[in-house]
Protein backbone atom coordinates (compact mmCIF):
# COMPACT_ATOMS: atom_id res chain seq x y z
CA UNK A 1 0.00 0.00 0.00
CA UNK A 2 1.61 3.25 -0.82
CA UNK A 3 1.54 6.52 1.21
CA UNK A 4 -1.05 8.20 -0.67
CA UNK A 5 -3.22 5.20 -0.95
CA UNK A 6 -3.32 5.13 2.75
CA UNK A 7 -4.00 8.89 2.79
CA UNK A 8 -6.84 8.30 0.11
CA UNK A 9 -8.74 5.98 2.91
CA UNK A 10 -8.22 7.49 5.57
CA UNK A 11 -10.32 10.45 3.72
CA UNK A 12 -12.44 8.76 2.80
CA UNK A 13 -13.18 6.99 5.96
CA UNK A 14 -13.43 10.36 7.44
CA UNK A 15 -15.63 11.96 4.87
CA UNK A 16 -18.30 8.52 5.52
CA UNK A 17 -18.20 9.17 9.05
CA UNK A 18 -19.32 12.78 8.67
CA UNK A 19 -21.42 11.83 6.58
CA UNK A 20 -23.19 9.65 9.67
CA UNK A 21 -22.73 12.51 12.10
CA UNK A 22 -24.26 14.97 9.42
CA UNK A 23 -27.39 13.00 9.16
CA UNK A 24 -27.71 11.80 13.02
CA UNK A 25 -27.28 15.81 14.04
CA UNK A 26 -29.80 16.53 10.67
CA UNK A 27 -32.62 14.34 12.19
CA UNK A 28 -32.16 14.92 15.95
CA UNK A 29 -32.14 19.14 14.57
CA UNK A 30 -35.20 18.63 12.50
CA UNK A 31 -37.30 16.78 15.47
CA UNK A 32 -36.39 19.84 17.28
CA UNK A 33 -38.13 21.64 14.85
CA UNK A 34 -35.29 23.21 12.95
CA UNK A 35 -35.97 23.81 9.13
CA UNK A 36 -33.42 22.72 6.14
CA UNK A 37 -32.54 25.94 3.74
CA UNK A 38 -32.02 25.86 0.42
CA UNK A 39 -31.94 22.38 -0.28
CA UNK A 40 -31.94 22.00 -3.89
CA UNK A 41 -28.34 23.20 -4.24
CA UNK A 42 -27.32 20.01 -1.93
CA UNK A 43 -27.07 17.44 -4.92
CA UNK A 44 -24.43 19.28 -6.44
CA UNK A 45 -22.55 19.61 -3.03
CA UNK A 46 -22.42 15.95 -2.76
CA UNK A 47 -21.94 15.33 -6.39
CA UNK A 48 -18.34 17.85 -6.57
CA UNK A 49 -17.00 16.56 -3.15
CA UNK A 50 -17.62 12.72 -4.27
CA UNK A 51 -16.10 13.35 -7.77
CA UNK A 52 -12.91 14.99 -5.82
CA UNK A 53 -12.30 12.31 -4.15
CA UNK A 54 -13.40 9.69 -6.98
CA UNK A 55 -10.87 11.56 -9.31
CA UNK A 56 -8.41 11.44 -6.29
CA UNK A 57 -8.32 7.90 -6.42
CA UNK A 58 -8.45 7.03 -10.07
CA UNK A 59 -4.90 9.45 -10.41
CA UNK A 60 -3.80 9.61 -6.69
CA UNK A 61 -3.19 6.71 -5.25
CA UNK A 62 -0.15 5.57 -6.82
CA UNK A 63 1.50 9.45 -6.36
CA UNK A 64 4.23 10.63 -4.79
CA UNK A 65 3.18 12.44 -1.89
CA UNK A 66 4.78 16.03 -1.28
CA UNK A 67 5.17 16.25 2.65
CA UNK A 68 4.53 20.03 2.62
CA UNK A 69 1.47 19.74 1.36
CA UNK A 70 0.76 17.05 3.37
CA UNK A 71 1.18 18.81 6.34
CA UNK A 72 -1.09 21.34 5.47
CA UNK A 73 -3.56 19.17 4.85
CA UNK A 74 -3.21 17.48 8.26
CA UNK A 75 -3.28 20.80 9.97
CA UNK A 76 -6.54 21.38 7.97
CA UNK A 77 -8.00 18.20 9.42
CA UNK A 78 -6.86 19.78 13.30
CA UNK A 79 -9.16 23.13 12.25
CA UNK A 80 -11.63 20.95 10.42
CA UNK A 81 -11.96 19.00 14.16
CA UNK A 82 -12.60 22.46 16.31
CA UNK A 83 -15.10 23.20 13.51
CA UNK A 84 -17.09 20.26 14.28
CA UNK A 85 -16.26 20.46 18.04
CA UNK A 86 -17.26 23.88 18.48
CA UNK A 87 -20.67 23.47 16.47
CA UNK A 88 -21.45 19.58 18.26
CA UNK A 89 -24.80 18.95 17.63
CA UNK A 90 -25.45 21.33 15.30
CA UNK A 91 -23.07 20.57 12.73
CA UNK A 92 -24.48 18.88 9.06
CA UNK A 93 -23.27 18.75 5.56
CA UNK A 94 -27.11 20.89 5.25
CA UNK A 95 -27.87 24.58 5.60
CA UNK A 96 -30.28 23.74 8.99
CA UNK A 97 -31.52 26.31 10.74
CA UNK A 98 -32.76 25.73 14.42
CA UNK A 99 -35.21 29.19 15.09
CA UNK A 100 -34.63 31.09 18.54
CA UNK A 101 -31.26 29.09 18.82
CA UNK A 102 -28.20 31.83 19.75
CA UNK A 103 -25.48 32.01 17.04
CA UNK A 104 -22.50 29.98 17.41
CA UNK A 105 -19.63 33.11 18.13
CA UNK A 106 -17.12 30.78 19.83
CA UNK A 107 -14.39 28.93 18.38
CA UNK A 108 -13.06 29.13 14.82
CA UNK A 109 -16.41 31.23 14.28
CA UNK A 110 -14.78 34.22 16.47
CA UNK A 111 -12.76 34.64 13.68
CA UNK A 112 -14.91 33.79 10.37
CA UNK A 113 -18.20 33.89 9.54
CA UNK A 114 -18.25 30.42 7.67
CA UNK A 115 -14.82 28.57 8.93
CA UNK A 116 -15.51 25.52 7.61
CA UNK A 117 -16.30 26.56 4.23
CA UNK A 118 -12.95 28.10 4.12
CA UNK A 119 -11.21 24.85 5.71
CA UNK A 120 -13.32 22.72 2.69
CA UNK A 121 -12.02 25.06 0.24
CA UNK A 122 -8.47 24.65 1.38
CA UNK A 123 -8.55 21.06 1.54
CA UNK A 124 -10.20 20.69 -2.24
CA UNK A 125 -7.02 22.60 -3.20
CA UNK A 126 -4.13 21.36 -1.19
CA UNK A 127 -5.14 17.30 -0.79
CA UNK A 128 -4.62 17.49 -4.80
CA UNK A 129 -1.49 19.17 -4.82
CA UNK A 130 0.01 16.68 -2.08
CA UNK A 131 -0.42 14.20 -4.51
CA UNK A 132 0.68 16.17 -7.63
CA UNK A 133 -2.20 16.79 -9.43
CA UNK A 134 -2.30 20.55 -9.68
CA UNK A 135 -5.10 20.22 -12.56
CA UNK A 136 -7.20 18.10 -10.67
CA UNK A 137 -6.81 20.79 -7.45
CA UNK A 138 -7.97 23.63 -9.83
CA UNK A 139 -10.79 22.41 -11.55
CA UNK A 140 -12.01 21.46 -8.26
CA UNK A 141 -11.29 24.88 -6.50
CA UNK A 142 -13.42 26.66 -9.13
CA UNK A 143 -16.76 23.95 -9.13
CA UNK A 144 -16.62 24.13 -5.30
CA UNK A 145 -16.17 27.43 -5.00
CA UNK A 146 -19.39 27.95 -7.43
CA UNK A 147 -21.68 26.10 -5.46
CA UNK A 148 -20.11 27.89 -2.46
CA UNK A 149 -21.11 31.30 -3.69
CA UNK A 150 -24.95 30.23 -3.65
CA UNK A 151 -24.31 28.34 -0.12
CA UNK A 152 -23.14 30.84 1.79
CA UNK A 153 -26.07 33.65 0.32
CA UNK A 154 -28.40 30.86 1.14
CA UNK A 155 -26.76 30.32 4.52
CA UNK A 156 -26.43 34.05 5.45
CA UNK A 157 -29.67 35.35 4.73
CA UNK A 158 -31.19 31.99 6.67
CA UNK A 159 -28.65 33.40 9.79
CA UNK A 160 -29.69 36.81 8.70
CA UNK A 161 -33.73 35.80 9.25
CA UNK A 162 -33.27 34.34 12.34
CA UNK A 163 -31.06 36.53 13.98
CA UNK A 164 -34.09 38.93 13.45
Amino acid sequence: MTLATLILALVTLQRLGELVISRYNTRRLLAQGAIEIAPGHYPFVVMIHAAWLTTLWIWGRGQDVNLVALSIFILLQALRVWVLATLGSRWTTRIIVLPNAPMVTSGPYRYLSHPNYAIVAAEIAILPLALHLVLIASIFTVLNALVLVIRIRAESRALATVRG
